[in-house]
């Protein structure tokens, strides 16, 4: 196998880092999703007010604004 970040092989039997052939790898990984450059493509969310798909309080009030 191939290290994702790097191209390296990689151990995958008792490799902690895995996929990633190290602690470094994983890490530059883990910054690129938390500065969203990485994107899960996904349809946009829509919200149907008629429907009241809001949460509800215990006095069932919505939590529209």
């Amino acid at each position: 196998m191939k290290c994702p970040n790097c191209g390296k092989p990689t151990e995958w039997q008792d490799n902690p880092h895995r996929p990633f052939c190290s602690e470094r790898c994983k890490l530059i990984d883990f910054g690129r999703w938390a500065n969203e450059e990485y994107r899960v493509p996904a349809e946009p969310a829509t919200i149907n007010h008629e429907e009241g798909g809001g949460m509800q309080d215990e006095a069932g009030r919505g939590d529209e604004i």
